[in-house]
């Protein structure tokens, strides 16, 4: 039995700390930030996350799927607006394959609730302040509730530490001191900001709950997920400079200027957007990518603070939930050698971590752009019907990805030899209207 610290009790350290306690292990999950069943976090965080096979994956790990699945609420598809205010809706896959809308706050509570029942001691209000890799001690700091460290200060010694303290972690940061230690953060242009769409006047959605909705702008775009109270969270990612921009709309009046132009049809729809829009904070988004992951037999790092990744495959919480269950496979694999669990961990996420980091960049030119192009939606087409046709041999990408546990990297390495024979595809004269009749089977040399 190890005595182990996790630092963050975000939804991967909650996850983390319950897989570890069912084991017998002592575990003790210290947290920053007031108890989340107390005091909302209001730290600027996504408001409801996408949930796919991975994340589900996950929670029945630890039991609690059917709880999740009271709050979260399906999505079968995209919902695309275009700027005349025309929809038009994508399934995501097949036979009502979905992923789910779930709230942040409402699914970190269940984590931490069932961290709780397995005898995980939660802390918190405390930060650390200061790691010792040689030693395996870490000094914390009480939080006073102003923010404020306090005097009080303690020093543990466990026998294993795990960051799971996000992307700007503090046990990161300590192994960023050693030789060979590699690290980059990449910031993308783009910022955030949320806004909501709250519900009718009789209480009803005010559009389509069942989807996720974008309106693709190009160089921009807004995104809306459904909510379990019959509100929308509305996230605009938009460059931080130029035109469009953040800096351009400092103005109530070019606030909604910029939205009647640009997002017609949703403007009447957000009553509160020019006070939610200057007192919502604006966030940004970067990729963090470092290497190794952990020290010896004592500390690791897992989900943000090993791998941030931007967020439009939606599977930052997914990567990071799945490495929780990797990992408690790999302890199942070598028992107590921590030595080697540690290492063989490292080994087998890395390269899933990066190639999940270069989709979701990806994904971004295809949610803000390609939805809105005519020739990628008959790409799109022709990749559903060569699934159609060749189920076991031909799986779309964004189905391994969000709809099975197909390791990212092999998901990226298929989708793109995927990629080149599509645009071989979609070179033959006439595809628009033979799509459907062309003989696939020899093209593909099918069996």
């Amino acid at each position: 039995m190890k005595n182990i610290t996790i630092l963050g009790a975000g939804l991967v350290g909650s996850l983390l700390a319950s897989l570890l306690a069912r084991r017998g292990h002592q575990v003790q999950l210290i947290e920053k930030r007031p108890d989340l069943r107390i005091k909302n976090w209001e730290d600027g965080r996504s408001i409801n996350l996408a949930m796919s096979e991975r994340g589900w994956q996950a929670m029945r790990a630890v039991g609690v799927e059917e709880q999740v699945k009271k709050f979260a609420i399906p999505m079968y598809g995209r919902m695309i607006h275009d700027t005349k205010g025309n929809l038009a809706f994508q399934p995501y896959g097949k036979d009502n394959q979905c992923i789910y809308a779930v709230s942040r706050s409402l699914l970190n509570q269940t984590l931490m609730n069932e961290a709780e029942r397995h005898g995980v001691q939660l802390v918190f209000e405390h930060k650390c302040t200061s790691i010792d890799l040689q030693k395996n001690t870490l000094e914390i700091t009480r939080i006073t509730p102003n923010k404020a460290e306090s005097e009080e200060k303690s020093t543990l010694q466990p026998d294993l530490i795990f960051g799971s303290d996000g992307a700007f972690s503090a046990v990161r940061s300590a192994m960023m001191k050693r030789p060979l230690f590699n690290y980059s953060q990449d910031y993308i242009e783009h910022g955030y900001k949320e806004l909501t769409i709250p519900p009718t006047a009789d209480g009803n959605w005010a559009i389509e709950p069942n989807a996720l909705h974008i309106w693709p702008r190009g160089h921009f775009m807004l995104i809306a997920l459904p909510n379990p109270d019959k509100t929308f969270t509305c996230t605009l990612f938009f460059p931080w400079t130029g035109n469009p921009s953040f800096e351009q709309l400092q103005t109530k009046q070019q606030i909604l200027h910029f939205f009647e132009e640009t997002f017609s049809d949703i403007l009447p729809l957000m009553p509160d957007l020019t006070e939610e829009f200057f007192s919502n904070p604006t966030s940004a988004l970067l990729t963090v990518r470092c290497f190794p992951w952990t020290y010896k037999d004592k500390v690791a790092l897992i989900g943000d603070a090993a791998h941030a990744i931007v967020p439009f495959f939606g599977q930052g919480m997914n990567c990071g939930f799945e490495d929780c269950v990797v990992l408690d496979e790999i302890i199942d694999q070598y028992n107590n050698d921590w030595n080697t669990i540690l290492s063989v961990y490292e080994k087998s996420r890395k390269s899933n971590a990066d190639a999940i980091a270069e989709l979701a960049l990806q994904n971004f030119v295809e949610m803000r752009d390609k939805v809105a192009d005519p020739r990628f939606l008959l790409r799109k087409k022709i990749d559903a019907h060569l699934n159609q046709l060749f189920p076991d041999q031909w799986i779309p990408l964004y189905t391994m990805i969000s709809f099975t546990t197909i390791p990212y990297f092999d998901a990226l390495e298929v989708g793109k030899q995927h990629d080149a024979i599509l645009d071989k595809i979609m070179e033959i004269e006439g595809i628009e209207d033979k799509w459907q009749t062309i003989d696939y089977q020899s093209l593909l040399g099918a069996d």
